[in-house]
């Protein structure tokens, strides 16, 4: 298992949920959200640098099917918009798929409901996201995804 701090990003149309892991690449716990918008990718570098990340994690939304569509290559857009700010992090890119779902219903049976729950599910998708990478890289020794 490599050592270091990753980040993870769930990027949305209004909001990008972030998570980070703790240096060891066992946990994955929630940051903040990130409203979509001006100085969103500022506060993502800011956030890197605070942070001492060594890599970052996007999730790539697919459809069932594993196909990328108009959604994917969106993320992809902003994904190589935040790599190009942040020379010497590795960026990967993991599939998405059932993430806000998981999240969703982690968060459901916390008993969050309705605005709170909204407020922190893009935190909890990045989360499920990081953590399915994490423990990705543990069982097989290999880092996740797929670099940007």
């Amino acid at each position: 298992m490599r050592r270091g701090v990753r980040l993870a990003l769930d990027i949305g149309d209004a909001r990008i949920g972030v998570a980070t892991s703790d240096p060891h690449g066992i946990l994955a716990t929630p940051v903040e959200t990130v409203r979509r918008g001006n100085g969103d990718l500022d506060r993502i570098v800011i956030l890197v640098s605070d942070l001492e990340v060594f890599e970052i994690i996007v999730g790539l939304p697919r459809s069932l099917s594993g196909r990328e569509g108009p959604a994917a290559e969106r993320i992809r857009e902003v994904t190589a918009q935040i790599a190009d700010r942040i020379p010497g992090v590795a960026v990967r890119l993991v599939d998405e798929r059932f993430t806000t779902v998981t999240a969703e219903r982690m968060l459901r049976e916390r008993g969050k409901k309705g605005q709170k729950r909204r407020a922190v599910v893009d935190q909890a998708a990045a989360v499920v996201i990081l953590q399915h990478a994490l423990d990705f890289e543990r069982e097989t020794g290999n880092p996740p995804g797929s670099p940007l």
